[in-house]
Parts: C-alpha cells; sequence; structure tokens
C-alpha cells in the first residue's frame, strides 16, 4: 500500500539495518548475534531479522521464546537464541525449533532438563554468567560443577556469556572488573576442558567501547537500528538511523484570540494563530508532555495543548503555507532539520530505547529497501 494511505506511519529502512550489521561484523570480525527483541525495537521483528541476516548476522537474539517461535514461524532459519527465561512447558518446542535457550540458575537448568528428558531430544543451551549486572546468571564458582554434572545429559551446553551493566561507561572500570572476572572463569573452564566453543559478552556500547569483549560473538542491539547505546556515547557516524516517523496535517485553522486549545485549555491562543492537527497521540506511543516540536516544512513547530490519545495540535505561525495533508515528521530529517530519536528521548526523559519500543503496534510500519 502506498504511504499516501496513512495518515500516520513509520518508515523503516532495511538497508540500513543491513548495513550496520555488516559495519559491526567487518570491525569485530566475529560472529554476530543480532538482538531483535521487542518486536526488534519497534521496527518489526521479521523484516529485521531479515536485513541483519543479509548484512552477515548467523545469530538473531530475543528475550522469549514466543518471540523466536514467531521467528521461526515466519521463515527465519538463522540461529536463534533466547536470551531470558523460557518457561521449562515451552522446551519441547525449543528442541523442535532448534532454539537455543539461556541457562542462568541450576534449579532453573534441572528443571528444563527434566522436560528435555521426557520429549526425547536434546537441549541446546548456553550459560549466562553473573559478573556485575545484579539480574540473571549463574555465579562464576556455580559453573564448573554445573558444567561437570550436565555432561552426557540432554542439554547440550554450546556456549557461554554474560551481559555487561555499564559498558557505556568506559572511564569508570566497572565493566573491565566484569570482563576480569569473566576472563579468570573462561581460563579455569579451559584448563578443565569444559568451555564452551561460543563466548559472547559485548553489547553495543562494549562493542564500540571493548574491543577485548569481542570474543567469538557480539551481540548488538539498538546499534544496529542505528541508535546510540547511550545519551554518553556518540553514534559511531558509519552507523545509519533505520526509523523516521512521519503524519499528514489533517487540519489547520485560525483561532482568535483566547481560544483554549486541547484538554484543559493549559495553551491559549495570545493573537490570531494557526493551529494544526495531527492524527498521533499517547495511543501510538508519542508522549503526553511540554515542550515538544515536530518539523513541518523543513521548520520546527512546537506542539501546544496537552497532547490527546489520537491527535496532537501544533502552532503553525512559523509555516504560513503549510495544509492539510503536509507531510510532518516526528523522528526523522526533513530538509535542513533532524529530530533523533536521542533528541525524543531527552525530552520524554527517558532513553532511546524506550521510544521506539513503546511505538505501538497500530503504527503501519513501511519497509524500504
Amino acid at each position: 500500500m502506498e504511504i499516501n494511505s496513512y495518515s500516520t506511519w513509520l518508515e523503516i529502512d532495511l538497508n540500513a539495518i543491513t548495513e550496520n550489521v555488516a559495519y559491526i561484523k567487518r570491525m569485530t570480525g566475529v560472529e554476530v548475534m543480532a538482538v531483535i527483541k521487542a518486536n526488534g525495537y519497534g521496527h518489526g521483528a521479521r523484516p529485521a531479522a531479515q536485513a541483519a541476516v543479509q548484512g552477515g548476522a548467523t545469530w538473531c537474539g530475543v528475550a522469549r521464546i514466543e518471540e523466536a517461535l514467531a521467528l521461526r514461524r515466519a521463515g527465519i532459519s538463522a540461529e536463534l537464541m533466547v536470551l531470558g527465561y523460557t518457561p521449562p512447558s515451552k522446551i519441547p518446542e525449543a528442541i523442535d525449533q532448534q532454539i537455543v535457550v539461556s541457562l542462568f540458575d541450576p534449579s532453573q537448568a534441572e528443571t528444563c532438563l527434566n522436560y528435555a528428558r521426557i520429549n526425547g531430544g536434546r537441549l541446546r543451551a548456553h550459560v549466562k554468567v553473573e559478573t556485575g549486572m545484579g539480574r540473571l546468571g549463574m555465579l562464576p564458582e556455580e559453573v564448573i560443577p554445573f558444567l561437570r554434572a550436565l555432561q552426557g545429559s540432554a542439554i547440550q551446553v554450546e556456549g557461554i556469556f554474560t551481559h555487561f551493566a555499564r559498558a557505556d561507561e568506559p572511564e569508570s572500570g566497572y565493566t573491565q572488573r566484569q570482563i576480569e572476572i569473566f576472563n579468570q572463569l573462561l581460563a579455569e573452564l579451559e584448563h578443565e576442558g569444559l568451555k564452551p566453543p561460543l563466548v559472547h559478552a559485548a553489547n553495543s556500547a562494549a562493542v564500540f567501547n571493548f574491543p577485548q569483549a569481542w570474543y567469538n560473538v557480539v551481540r548488538p542491539g539498538n546499534a544496529i537500528f542505528g541508535m546510540s547505546p547511550s545519551p554518553a556515547m556518540h553514534l559511531d557516524p558509519a552507523l545509519k538511523p533505520a526509523l523516521a516517523w512521519k503524519a499528514r496535517l489533517i487540519s489547520v485553522r485560525t483561532f482568535q484570540p483566547g481560544q483554549g486549545i486541547s484538554y484543559g485549555s493549559i495553551y491559549t491562543t495570545k493573537s490570531n494563530e494557526r493551529i494544526g492537527v495531527i492524527p498521533v497521540g499517547y495511543g501510538d506511543g508519542f508522549r503526553r508532555v511540554d515542550n515538544q516540536q515536530v518539523l513541518v516544512g523543513g521548520k520546527r513547530v512546537p506542539i501546544v495543548g496537552r497532547v490527546c490519545m489520537d491527535q496532537a495540535m501544533l502552532q503553525l505561525d512559523t509555516v504560513p503555507d503549510a495544509k492539510p495533508g503536509d507531510e510532518v515528521v516526528l523522528i526523522g530529517t526533513q530538509g535542513d532539520e533532524t529530530i533523533s530519536v536521542d533528541e525524543v528521548a531527552e525530552r520524554w526523559s527517558t532513553i532511546n530505547y524506550e521510544v521506539v519500543c513503546g511505538l505501538a503496534d497500530r503504527l503501519p510500519r513501511i519497509y524500504t529497501k
């Protein structure tokens, strides 16, 4: 369907995802596990996975087994890994669909093993190690006895990994300490003949800040979509943003002085003002906060009044030629102006991850190459 058929939509540049993955693969020289959880960070899981694989990713990482199964059903044949929790009842499906699960606790692993035995198959798994994130993972001292106990069992451990808490703060020393803890464990596993073949730790921030943590697989997430891992990090200029959010003006009217705009009338016109309406609101993931801007006619214009569930109002006096049907850019570039996801995140007092993951399913996603 043509873009003109929509009143608001997301444009996803699949070439940007492909090229971002290819760049990371060239830079690191190791396998890439493209993390596409949460509907591919709002970009669409299946198209994002296809684009990442085209760029050279041999793995796709997700948070939940349901995400992995959906990708298999969609025809994604790349290796799939569930980075979070897999309910034991889903173990037979994981075995059947060749989906790798995470083992992060000995008791959780024992339950998974029992389900694998009942199923009569062999469960592929990676062991997650707690090195400083304070979330999921076995303690380093638990790993060797755990792997010994699993030898010859219905669980095939193919990898070991950890996750960094502060890789976007290279000067803190915290990540380096996590790497040292992990490396010490890897050395002990090597000595005992228990080291799994695949080792991974580097999230997007570590891909760029800690090359010593590349091992033989890296695990970038938001970087493959051309977003900075944190406000403290500058985006590598080789990475290109994949997402733009656009809408169309559906109304432009001139109101006399004293007209309240939107719920609560927190904005009142001070003179004859041209007010436009776009069919975008918090029901789409556009936050109900103050001091927001969008692009119309290549210029920044303010959102005025409260953002509604399905509409937002713009003050258009600086764009006298604006008319219904004109394109409005909420995220992206128009003319010489750009509103980035990072800028939106700053206005919303959050991070870019939350902005894109909060984009509603009802927003049409238009894929370009």
